[in-house]
């Protein structure tokens, strides 16, 4: 427990690091991330692994974090083919943490009657096309409407877990997905919507990104 509890710090620690280096506009900063970046889901994992609990939502969980990773490491550059690659590999990562918070769902009420799911819904219906439509000038609209439409519904699982279900894991799970699901609506406008965003629009995509995954690493560990 107290190696899980240092990893969870060190990687709270380089997360603050990786997001100001993100925030700013001297270039030796940005160079910085390409050893800051790469190491966030590894400390991350390596918490998960070394929490006590023999939860099974840890090997999907853990496979999310992977996949994060390569799209972490992916996203460093800003070129098309990397940034496919990436959300492609963010994409894998919602299908693990589904796999994760699937079976664990609650069965009332009905999906389609759940007025949070449906809220979920409505959001993903506006915003979706809007990112997807301005993202059609790189080329990149069916894997911005595909990965927009993934992450929509693991934030979707994700608050609707059973409630018999650990209250603290439950709540942790539903935080990480909703500010998931902040950071890259956030990251979409910076990319394909704004004009000229400041270098602290990017900060806040790490600030609330690196969050996510915290959140969603410990409500995996209190399942």
């Amino acid at each position: 427990m107290i190696l899980a509890t240092r990893l969870k710090a060190a990687y709270a620690g380089l997360a603050l690091l990786d997001t100001a280096l993100s925030a700013s506009t001297r270039p030796a900063a940005h160079q910085a991330r390409f050893l800051t970046k790469p190491l966030l889901m590894p400390l991350l994992s390596a918490s998960l692994a070394t929490t006590p609990g023999s939860s099974s939502a840890r090997v999907p969980v853990l496979a999310a974090q992977a996949a994060g990773w390569v799209g972490d490491v992916a996203l460093l550059s800003e070129e098309r083919k990397p940034f496919v690659a990436g959300t492609t590999a963010f994409g894998v990562g919602h299908l693990a943490y589904l796999a994760a918070f699937v079976p664990r769902r609650r069965r009332e009420p009905a999906l389609v009657a759940d007025p949070r799911a449906r809220t979920l819904a409505a959001v993903w219906a506006v915003s979706s096309p809007m990112v997807a439509w301005n993202a059609r000038r790189s080329g990149m609209a069916p894997v911005v409407a595909t990965y927009s439409a993934l992450l929509t519904s693991m934030v979707v699982a994700a608050t609707r877990l059973d409630p018999a279900q650990p209250p603290a894991g439950r709540r942790l799970l539903a935080a990480g997905a909703l500010l998931f699901l902040a950071s890259d609506s956030t990251l979409g406008l910076r990319k394909f919507v704004l004009d000229d965003p400041s270098p602290w629009v990017e900060g806040a995509v790490m600030a609330s990104y690196t969050s996510a995954q915290l959140l969603l690493s410990e409500g995996a560990g209190r399942l």
